[in-house]
């Protein structure tokens, strides 16, 4: 189960860092790819979209739905 996600407000490594960490606390034992230039994020092993869009939120940062 891998699925990629928009996240918008990201601009700096700082940012993919904090998004990686807020994710990895709500999902542990998951896989993050960040994308700055395409504002994604990629999760592997966990898909519950709805625990994603809060940890992208707590960490400051607009969850923006899947990537299509």
């Amino acid at each position: 189960m891998t699925a990629t996600y928009n996240v918008l407000g990201m601009t700096c490594g700082g940012c993919a860092k904090s998004v990686t960490n807020a994710i990895k606390a709500a999902a542990p034992g998951s896989e993050i790819t960040v994308d700055l230039e395409a504002k994604q994020v990629t999760v592997e092993g966990f898909d519950d979209a709805a625990i994603i869009a809060q940890a992208v939120e707590d960490a400051g940062f607009e969850f923006a739905g899947p990537a299509s």
